[in-house]
């Protein structure tokens, strides 16, 4: 059954509950946030590291084409127990990857204790409070990209 290990860990309830801290912490920064969960990587990518895979995917899914460069994706590998949260330009321009990487490490250590929706809304909370400070809502925003947790 594709996704077992997903339905494992999580249930449509959590997926909506992710759903809508999305679109919370959206209300706040025009930053673009997604996450995607995956089950395992496909046999032919098990060479690629986790930042390759997460790029990969940010490029899958068009975050790159947000108009302010301020997409932001918090990816996930649930067999391997692998964790990435990769940014546009525009926010690296700004932003270093060590804040996400200690975001990710606090997410990690959530899921460690078995938290795992608690450990995803809490970094999406905890990207969507630094977006907010250096990429605060603007006027003319628009919800850019879906908050649905891709699978």
């Amino acid at each position: 059954m594709p996704n077992e290990l997903l339905y494992h860990f999580f249930d449509d309830d959590d997926f909506l509950m992710i759903s809508e801290k999305i679109k919370e912490m959206e209300k706040i920064t025009s930053g673009e946030i997604r996450v995607a969960l995956k089950e395992s990587v496909p046999y032919f990518k098990r060479k690629k590291d986790i930042k390759e895979l997460a790029r990969e995917e940010f490029h899958n899914l068009k975050m790159d084409e947000t108009r302010d460069k301020t997409g932001i994706l918090i990816f996930i590998l649930l067999a391997s127990r692998r964790f990435f949260i990769a940014a546009d330009s525009g926010i690296n321009s700004k932003v270093k990857q060590e804040t996400w990487d200690k975001i990710r490490d606090e997410m990690e250590s959530q899921f460690k204790l078995g938290h795992f929706v608690e450990g995803i809304v809490s970094a999406i909370d905890g990207v969507g409070n630094v977006l907010s400070d250096y990429f605060p809502i603007k006027s003319d925003d628009t919800n850019e990209l879906s908050n649905k947790v891709v699978l």
